[in-house]
């Protein structure tokens, strides 16, 4: 009874919680990597050899910047980067230096360049749709004609389509130039398209075409939407290589009126020893912004429109 009324008449004793204390936070270990002579030598040597190799490689860009800078009977003469002399009167002079203004040449090329790009956008995604996703008779064995043209220099049919080309009448004219170009003829941009329709999931074609779309309109809004680095590549190098193009040029266009860039610049050179060089070097360092300004923007679509499309 006496242990059961002490346990009755005790008051219980509150209990405070503890604290407790927060382990104090171990500070995160530095990073104490220190490369050692070896490897720093090892890194300094080859960043000694990338910078010499990208100056060799761009040697000749900066010596005809300096020589179009130069007058033209001292650019062979001081064949250093170093200019004593600023001949500014190159570039009016090598504009005006033809029969017509230098902005003439470069209008008729961007004329060229332009309808060869859309021709090749058009006709050579039309073609890769048809090979990727298409099922036809001799489908294989007309793949496999089109990337044997790949292999076939142009050189081998420039003499039979001079001929059919000049029957039509088109010789001294741009058509010689951009018809093909909307006739899918650059197998290496139907080829690259190709490989990249065949990245895309069928089971996207499969649920436009049961939502009732044909293959018009699978092509114009669901595979040419994704197409966009593909197109972006077609774009940039038919840009290069059409600009650049001097060999078609000087077969189809013979009047000075017509010339493009290339041919342009070749006017400059004259057989009898007083070729013009400040002016030609000045007018081929005006020939080569619009390629690199195109080049640029161009790579920065291209890198978009990779990061931006696919599953999304």
């Amino acid at each position: 009874m006496t242990d059961s009324a002490t346990t009755m008449t005790a008051q219980p004793t509150e209990q405070k919680p503890e604290k407790r204390h927060a382990a104090p936070k171990k500070p995160a270990p530095a990073n104490t990597y220190k490369p050692g002579p070896r490897a720093i030598a090892r890194s300094v040597i080859k960043h000694v050899i990338l910078v010499a190799a990208a100056l060799i490689m761009i040697y000749p860009l900066l010596w005809m910047l300096v020589s179009s800078l130069r007058p033209t009977d001292v650019i062979f003469r001081e064949p250093g980067l170093f200019l004593t002399t600023f001949e500014w009167s190159n570039y009016s002079e090598g504009w005006n230096a033809l029969s017509h203004p230098f902005s003439h040449f470069l209008m008729n090329s961007a004329v060229v360049v332009l309808g060869c790009i859309l021709g090749n956008l058009i006709s050579c995604s039309m073609a890769a749709y048809a090979f990727a996703r298409l099922d036809f008779k001799f489908k294989k064995i007309m793949f496999g004609l089109m990337l044997m043209t790949i292999m076939l220099p142009i050189h081998v049919i420039i003499v039979p389509q001079y001929i059919m080309f000049s029957q039509v009448g088109w010789v001294n004219t741009f058509l010689p130039i951009i018809v093909p170009k909307l006739l899918a003829t650059d197998a290496f941009f139907i080829f690259l398209m190709v490989q990249f329709i065949r990245g895309i999931p069928k089971d996207m074609d499969e649920a436009a075409r049961i939502d009732g779309a044909g293959h018009a309109r699978i092509f114009l809004q669901v595979i040419l939407p994704l197409m966009v680095p593909a197109l972006a590549t077609t774009a940039i190098f038919t840009f290069i290589w059409t600009w650049s193009d001097f060999f078609t040029s000087l077969i189809y266009l013979t009047d000075p009126e017509m010339y493009t860039v290339p041919v342009a610049l070749r006017a400059f050179i004259d057989a009898t020893g007083e070729s013009n060089w400040g002016a030609l070097f000045a007018m081929s360092i005006v020939t080569l912004l619009p390629v690199f300004i195109a080049f640029l923007i161009g790579q920065k679509f291209l890198v978009k429109g990779i990061a931006t499309t696919g599953i999304k």
